[in-house]
């Protein structure tokens, strides 16, 4: 990363880091794995959780806003 745009990008990213831990902090993201589709076994010794359906949402999300970043840009 020694091209000269790699700071911007860093705190594009470091910008973006900030707001996503603030959103999980506050409780806005509190869905994640609650979803309908989302796997969660819970015994007594044993928690798993496979959240697929909030990670295919995320996923749509991220190539949409990817997609429209490009497009403008």
């Amino acid at each position: 990363m020694s091209s000269p745009s790699a700071g911007p990008l860093l705190v594009g990213i470091g910008i973006f880091l900030v707001i996503v831990g603030v959103l999980a902090w506050s409780g806005a993201l509190s869905w994640l794995g609650h979803l309908p589709g989302d796997i969660r076994i819970e015994r007594e010794n044993v928690r798993f959780c496979f959240p697929i359906t909030s990670m295919i949402v995320i996923s749509g999300v991220v190539t949409l806003l990817v997609h429209l970043i490009r497009r403008l840009f």
